[in-house]
């Protein structure tokens, strides 16, 4: 019995090694030119426009790396269900591919939305190690500062995602070896704030709530780090 336990302890072990490693290989290395954090919690304002600045980049995964690239598609339909033949970001989406013919968008994005998910909810939960794993310094400092000032007031957060409707590239950029995307995520949340003695002071436990929030995620092309990290969050509408 005990062969048979320390068999199924390993294969498991091997799993979340594995599952992390590919989480945190959608993300990278900050840019020194990104927006100002937010507070994710904080009131979002609904008449204010998303600022969707354009990136263009080039990412390399692990797996990406051993992958061959894919065979030529006409050019109208190269970003079919991605971005419209001719636009903005279908430059930028091709700038990137120039730079990396291994990168795949439909991968990012199921990466990026698995992040996304990941930190909101580090971040209910005043979970710093994820955090600082999956942003860049200065987000993770203007995440941190608001959990340790949440801390003092004996303030708790809970979250829970209903389902995350959408996610979309909105920016494809590369500025020298630094590549950035920025992505439009829609999501239902159902978000309370109770103050130390229980009481709710924000949101609501039943009511579900719609969320749009434009992050853009970058990496340092000229690092060995393959990883994308978090650089920019706004709300979005």
């Amino acid at each position: 019995m005990r062969d048979v336990f320390d068999i199924y302890t390993i294969i498991f072990l091997a799993l979340a090694v594995f599952i992390f490693l590919r989480l945190r290989s959608v993300l990278g290395q900050r840019t020194g030119r990104e927006r100002p954090p937010y507070d994710p919690y904080a009131a979002r304002e609904p008449g204010r426009p998303a600022t969707e600045k354009v990136v263009t980049l080039p990412n390399r995964t692990p797996e990406a790396a051993a992958v061959k690239p894919a065979e030529p598609v006409a050019p109208g339909e190269r970003w079919k269900g991605i971005a419209e033949a001719g636009s903005v970001l279908a430059t930028g989406l091709d700038a990137l591919v120039a730079a990396d013919a291994n990168f795949d968008p439909k991968h990012f994005l199921t990466g990026a939305r698995a992040a996304y998910e990941m930190i909101v909810n580090a971040f209910a939960e005043g979970d710093r190690r994820t955090l600082k794993n999956l942003l860049s310094r200065e987000v993770y400092d203007g995440f941190e500062s608001a959990i340790t000032e949440r801390e003092k007031r004996g303030e708790t957060v809970e979250s829970r995602f209903v389902s995350i409707d959408n996610a979309e590239i909105t920016a494809a950029e590369l500025r020298a070896r630094t590549a950035q995307l920025t992505v439009r995520f829609q999501s239902k949340l159902i978000s309370v704030t109770r103050d130390k003695n229980g009481n709710v002071i924000d949101g609501n436990a039943e009511k579900v709530t719609d969320v749009t929030d434009v992050w853009t995620f970058a990496r340092d092309l000229s690092s060995r780090d393959p990883n994308w990290k978090l650089v920019a969050t706004e709300a979005g509408q």
